[in-house]
């Protein structure tokens, strides 16, 4: 996810500036190194942790307190004994989450079919930490990968359940798409420059007249209907799997009231072929919204590829791979070069293997 700030907190001179609307402009940076260094992270550790609930909620301080890994980049969360976990924004774009999360899964919790976090109790700013912070209940299972899961199309039912379900709470006085979820629900037109400059700078690594066409035809769509909740980051690792089935769907920092697409991205992040096709049967969307999510797989793919190509093998493997689901034609990170493939569900059938290296 792309760090937003307010352009008035600008920083680092290589920066560029994306239009977010009429009431607010915003910065996003181009690097991993430009964000940290702009964020300057603090070290939020076992010992942090401990220091915290044990002033605040000293009932719980004799308790275990053990990192969760992999850890996320919003969030820092650790396990608090058996039956608790302990969540802290990392940085202060994400720190307007807290009191979102407090005040919306208490009520979207009894209303969906699965599982979701239920914050027990909000912690406040400290000396050593400046942000809310949260303890909820602990949710057992495992970040969903294709190796866990028992059977992906019925996966992928269950998936497409759960997200009509959150999609039919009423929006009332829900958050609208904005800085405190990346604008997630909102259009897509938000990241356009953004996307129109991966795609440029990606010229001679993917099909780029390809890329332009499936985010044109993307841009030129929109949501015409009813504002709806979104979860807002419904990936792989926000999926928790028990048993090889779908258990529990987690972090709900992006979360907001909007269009849905953006819930629909993990049709070309995860699923392929059949299970694709199983996920889309089972939600009564139109070709638009379909198109917007494929739009918004690649944005995220493009960026992601952009950010990393050089620096992270493992994370530009992925990005190519979304960018393979999305494209007819696309780039392969392989052995650290880039190679032609034109056929993506020889990548997603394990035909075509992407190296990190």
């Amino acid at each position: 996810m792309g760090v937003l700030l307010p352009k008035s907190d600008g920083y680092d001179p290589e920066t560029w500036i994306l239009s977010a609307g009429s009431d607010a402009e915003y910065i996003i940076y181009r690097s991993a190194q430009h964000r940290l260094a702009y964020l300057h992270e603090m070290e939020i550790n076992t010992l942090l942790v401990r220091r915290l609930v044990a002033a605040q909620f000293p009932q719980w301080a004799n308790l275990s307190i053990q990192p969760v890994e992999p850890n996320g980049w919003d969030n820092r969360t650790f396990r608090l004994g058996n039956d608790m976990s302990v969540r802290l924004p990392s940085a202060e774009p994400y720190a307007a989450q807290v009191d979102k999360e407090h005040r919306w899964l208490p009520i979207l919790a009894r209303l969906l079919p699965l599982a979701v976090p239920v914050p027990l109790v909000r912690g406040l700013p400290a000396d050593d930490y400046p942000w809310n912070w949260s303890i909820y209940r602990w949710l057992e299972g495992e970040n969903a990968t294709a190796e866990r899961i028992n059977d992906l199309n019925q996966f992928a039912t269950t998936l497409a359940q759960f997200l009509m379900a959150l999609w039919q709470v009423d929006p009332a006085g829900g958050p609208s798409p904005g800085r405190h979820n990346f604008f997630r629900g909102g259009p897509l037109a938000t990241y356009d420059q953004e996307t129109r400059d991966a795609i440029s700078s990606l010229r001679g690594k993917i099909d780029t007249e390809a890329a332009m066409e499936v985010w044109e035809i993307a841009l030129n769509s929109a949501w015409n209907n009813t504002p709806v909740w979104v979860h807002g980051d419904i990936h792989p690792t926000n999926l928790l799997v028990r048993d090889g089935f779908l258990s529990a769907v987690i972090d709900f920092g992006c979360s907001g009231v909007g269009d849905p697409a953006c819930d629909l991205m993990i049709a070309w992040t995860l699923f392929s072929g059949d299970s694709r096709e199983t996920f889309r049967a089972a939600i009564p969307i139109d070709d638009s919204t379909w198109a917007r999510s494929r739009g918004w797989a690649l944005w995220k793919g493009l960026i992601t590829l952009v950010e990393h190509i050089d620096i992270n093998p493992l994370a530009a493997a992925a990005a190519s791979k979304t960018l393979m689901t999305c494209l007819p034609t696309i780039s392969v990170w392989h052995n650290n070069a880039l190679h032609r493939s034109r056929d993506a569900e020889r990548f997603d059938n394990g035909e075509l293997f992407v190296a990190a290296r």
